[in-house]
């Protein structure tokens, strides 16, 4: 089966909408984007492509994504980014400008905010200095042909070109396929991180680490 894996542009920002609504879903019912944008997929997809959209870029940012097609079309794809650079203090601000954006009031705003506080309660750590892969996808009918494996290989293949050591990935737990692919592509488990109201907003006792060296 022939692919190509590139760069995303700012064009893919519904493709990476998709991309990064089912990552956070993973295996269960609801994932953390349907507690900031509660309803239906369709608004949900149009706030997660303003994000993906922003003039701040952060780990969700287009800039970040690699893309794998099949026959001119996006198949699956992920991100990779740096903590400090990228990461969640990023995110804020971000956050706040895409959903400005979209006409929200600041109060809305605020309870954006608010509503996915149970994804942070377990305190799932994000090292500075690590190559940090996230939001991994792949369209239902491409499942099951390792697209995933050669996407991992090109994430970390441009985090070692840009001078990181070491890379970490994560899953929620009881997803056992994400588990299994990240074994194949190299990364070995190192611990869980779990809470209450974690397990009580999506259905699983927290998240799992794996890292590798790159």
């Amino acid at each position: 089966m022939d692919h190509h894996i590139r760069s995303a542009s700012k064009d893919d920002a519904p493709f990476i909408a998709w991309v990064m609504q089912t990552a956070a879903r993973s295996h269960l019912e609801v994932g953390v984007w349907d507690l900031a944008f509660p309803g239906e997929d369709a608004g949900r997809l149009e706030a997660l492509a303003a994000l993906a959209s922003t003039e701040q870029e952060h780990l969700c940012h287009w800039k970040r994504f690699r893309l794998l097609e099949i026959d001119g079309r996006p198949a699956a794809g992920l991100s990779g980014y740096e903590n400090a650079a990228h990461g969640m203090a990023t995110l804020g601000p971000a956050m706040m400008e895409a959903c400005s954006s979209l006409g929200y009031s600041q109060e809305e705003i605020e309870t954006v905010a608010s509503s996915i506080a149970p994804f942070a309660s377990t305190q799932y750590p994000s090292p500075d200095g690590i190559w940090i892969v996230e939001w991994v996808a792949t369209k239902p009918e491409y499942r099951g042909r390792g697209l995933i494996h050669h996407l991992l290989m090109d994430i970390l293949e441009i985090g070692r070109h840009e001078g990181f050591t070491r890379a970490q990935i994560g899953y929620l737990l009881g997803n056992t396929p994400a588990r299994g692919a990240y074994t194949k592509a190299g990364f070995e488990w190192i611990d869980e991180w779990c809470h209450p109201d974690f397990e009580a907003a999506f259905g699983t006792e927290g998240a799992a680490r794996m890292q590798r060296d790159v």
